[in-house]
């Protein structure tokens, strides 16, 4: 709540949620004005590693934004560390060509 009270998103530069279960990780990119999700990724259908998992959703979901015609997001990790698999979806999602 601490990093979400100080995080919001617009159309234009949407907040990317991440959420990272002991499974898999799921990201969406949020309109905190309006309360809807722009686009979303995960990578439950993903094979390799958890972290290439990670790595190929930030790719995925770079790809749905895009497609949006969004460049811009805000980045929310949601309480977890940047580190691991947290950081291999960021890293995707900057290569996939989205900028934070």
């Amino acid at each position: 709540m601490k990093i979400r009270k100080r995080i919001t998103g617009t159309k234009e530069c949407p907040r990317l949620s991440v959420f990272r279960s002991a499974k898999y990780i799921y990201a969406q990119l949020i309109d905190d004005k309006e309360g809807k999700t722009l686009a979303a990724s995960s990578d439950i259908k993903e094979t390799g590693t958890k972290k290439e998992r990670a790595y190929k959703a930030g790719k995925k979901l770079a790809e749905k934004a895009i497609k949006h015609k969004i460049k811009e997001v805000v980045f929310d990790r949601g309480g977890f560390k940047y580190q691991g698999r947290v950081a291999e979806l960021a890293r995707g999602a900057r290569e996939g060509g989205l900028k934070f």
